[in-house]
């Protein structure tokens, strides 16, 4: 049955009104204005980044994006300077943290393509006119933005799924987000009750309801399907075109390529031998002592994917990987920001052992598991990178992790072959972040995980600015010990 909100739920913002393009110009205006006074040093490092760019021999790169619930593939070859932000699978609603990610990147993107072929220079009124004509409608030139859609989490990984109780009902609370099936699920009417107007908004819920019937019982299918059908809606409403396109990683990918693929070969040269994973422990800054973490994580023949509920030990006979065994707990996961006490959670029991082989002879569809997004973020095509409040709310270990396996793919210590093989550049993407103390949040209950439709007028976010930051390199790679 459709959700039925009760007669208090908030609707979509009265100023999204079909046609108002005075609106949307002046919200278009004024996180221009903010942004080019307040993140110029980032527009600057990218045109002179950009100067430098040469095409680069990788194979082609398959992005997607979705129109009236339909998903459309995209191909793009390596001539373009791919910038990067991202969503996650945790939630179908558009957040404001998420909203502001992808108009961030819009804005780093038009912005760069913009004063790279003029020249960097303080712009005139009327060149911000043309810059927001641009955002507007813009075209694929040397940079383009694209969405990396992580598939490989909890379907309520932080507490503010509207599916959530039948998510937990259905037993998929453990499972990756890629393989979530939505034949049983339907919207938790209580929970939506309790959280609408902080969490979520009435239209948002009707239309998850909606291509929930739609989406030929793929979770992640309904998901880009109700954020790309807001995304639109936003577009308008912003006067900026935030439909840009998406990639899925790593489940995706890995389902998709064969045995001779890119993750499948970051897999096997992964668990190479002893010297491999010390050389990523120490990417990681972890120790060898106890080997608990695992570079990839099978999923269980019950199909549990969860990296939080998922524990680990990896031994070996002498230098080669002898095996590595797996346990599944039912876990915690994390809270909304709302309600503390209300933590998602992850249920899962089993137990099983992996023999080596199915690892150093990586195969996705006898062995289906999640590498760690350290690894297999080097099958992203990025050149460069937005983060979403690295400090605060995002995770600067993560990042070292990230930037320091970069490092040594780049003097030969991890993943060898790469670049040879797969045309990957080694290269440290450039680093861009949201600033925290400048993050949006929703204007009463200052939470940056509300969804957007719970914001009833977007020139309150317009009107905290846009400011973003380039995060230096050399302070988030790990030093040798």
């Amino acid at each position: 049955m459709a959700y039925q909100s009760p007669k208090t739920a908030c609707t979509w913002p009265n100023l999204w009104k079909e046609g108002d393009t005075k609106l949307s110009s002046n919200l278009c205006s004024i996180i221009l204005e903010d942004f080019l006074k307040n993140s110029w040093p980032c527009v600057e490092t990218l045109v002179k980044e950009i100067g430098s760019f040469k095409e680069e021999k990788r194979k082609p790169v398959e992005l997607y994006y979705f129109k009236d619930g339909q998903k459309n593939d995209v191909t793009l070859d390596g001539s373009h300077f791919f910038l990067r932000c991202s969503v996650e699978y945790a939630n179908p609603q558009l957040t404001v943290e998420d909203v502001q990610g992808i108009i961030a990147t819009r804005l780093l993107e038009a912005c760069t393509n913009y004063f790279q072929q003029r020249g960097l220079h303080q712009p005139t009124s009327q060149e911000k006119e043309e810059i927001c004509t641009i955002l507007k409608k813009p075209t694929p030139e040397t940079v383009v933005s694209f969405l990396l859609n992580t598939d490989d989490i909890e379907a309520d990984r932080y507490s503010m799924n509207p599916l959530k109780q039948s998510i937990v009902d259905s037993g998929q609370s453990a499972f990756p987000a890629a393989t979530v099936k939505t034949e049983n699920l339907r919207v938790d009417e209580k929970f939506v009750q309790k959280y609408e107007g902080s969490l979520f908004c009435k239209k948002e819920i009707e239309s998850i309801d909606q291509h929930l019937k739609s989406c030929g019982n793929s979770y992640v299918n309904m998901v880009d399907a109700v954020k790309y059908q807001h995304l639109a809606r936003l577009s308008e409403a912003f006067g900026i075109d935030l439909a840009i396109y998406s990639k899925r990683l790593p489940l995706a990918a890995l389902e998709k390529e064969s045995t001779d693929g890119l993750l499948h070969y970051i897999i096997r040269e992964a668990h190479k031998d002893y010297q491999s994973f010390e050389n990523i422990y120490k990417c990681m800054g972890r120790s060898m002592k106890n080997l608990t973490t695992l570079l990839t994580i099978p999923h269980s023949p019950k199909g549990y994917g969860s990296k939080r509920a998922a524990r680990g030990r990896i031994y070996f006979d002498g230098t080669k990987l002898k095996n590595v065994k797996v346990d599944y707990r039912t876990t915690l996961l994390y809270p909304n920001a709302i309600d503390p006490s209300d933590i998602s959670i992850a249920q899962a029991d089993d137990s099983f052992t992996v023999e080596a082989d199915k690892l150093v002879d990586y195969n996705f569809k006898e062995t289906p598991s999640s590498p760690q997004f350290f690894l297999y973020s080097l099958g992203s095509p990025e050149n460069a990178v937005v983060w979403h409040g690295i400090g605060a709310f995002g995770a600067s270990e993560l990042l070292k992790s990230y930037t320091t396996t970069r490092v040594g793919v780049s003097t030969g210590q991890v993943i060898n072959g790469l670049y040879e093989k797969f045309g990957v550049t080694a290269k440290i993407p450039l680093q861009f972040n949201l600033v925290p103390k400048y993050m949006w949040f929703h204007p009463v209950h200052r939470n940056i995980d509300a969804s957007i439709g719970c914001v009833q007028a977007l020139k309150d976010l317009a009107d905290l600015g846009m400011k973003m930051e380039h995060l230096p390199e050399e302070q988030y790679v790990r030093k040798p010990e």
